[in-house]
């Protein structure tokens, strides 16, 4: 079974492009996802990042907007986050990882955000970089509830930029052409993973 991951910095139309492949029968697994529910109630990283980072625990769930301000621009702030996450989310993972293979898929799409900032790229049969023109990424962020431009820059900032997630990329998906083209494009990728 193929690994595949799927990056792209913030904007640029991962989650969508992620869908496609969902549509097309490939599984995908969603590495934000599985944070979201590890940091929901009843989620195994809810103790650990409690303690880790005192106040940022309401409801029994952890706010990920409290965190965000605790670690955004904090090297090791953020750093000490990702040691307690990224364990919890290989666990996850290797569930994950047993079901499709049960399925007996021929590959699987990793929805991972920071792929190339955790050095996950190493561990992939191929990447796949999401991207589209940077002017297009900063309007559809800035539409998000609670997006500053500030906040935008600051978040760009812990990210490999754009072109040279593009330079390092196997394939690339470009968004900024209009869904029908993406959807070609990730009809055209599977093909080509199929054929190698």
């Amino acid at each position: 079974m193929k690994m595949i991951g799927l990056t792209g910095s913030i904007g640029m139309g991962k989650s969508t492009t992620a869908a496609m492949f969902r549509e097309a029968g490939i599984p995908v697994y969603d590495a934000d996802a599985a944070v979201h529910a590890l940091y929901d109630v009843g989620g195994a990283a809810v103790g650990p990042v409690g303690e880790a980072f005192p106040g940022v625990v309401k409801d029994g769930r952890v706010d990920r907007e409290a965190l965000r301000q605790r670690v955004l621009g904090k090297p090791e702030e953020l750093k000490r986050l990702n040691a307690i996450v990224h364990p919890l989310v290989g666990q996850h993972r290797g569930g994950f990882f047993k079901d499709v293979e049960a399925s007996g898929a021929d590959m699987v799409i990793l929805d991972i955000p920071l792929l190339y900032e955790t050095g996950g790229d190493r561990n992939m049969d191929a990447v796949i970089v999401v991207s589209a023109p940077a002017e297009m990424q900063r309007a559809r962020v800035l539409e998000r509830e609670g997006m500053s431009p500030e906040r935008l820059e600051a978040i760009l900032a812990q990210q490999t930029p754009d072109a040279e997630k593009r330079a390092r990329a196997d394939y690339v998906v470009d968004t900024g052409q209009g869904l029908e083209h993406a959807r070609a494009q990730v009809a055209a990728i599977i093909a080509k993973l199929r054929e190698s």
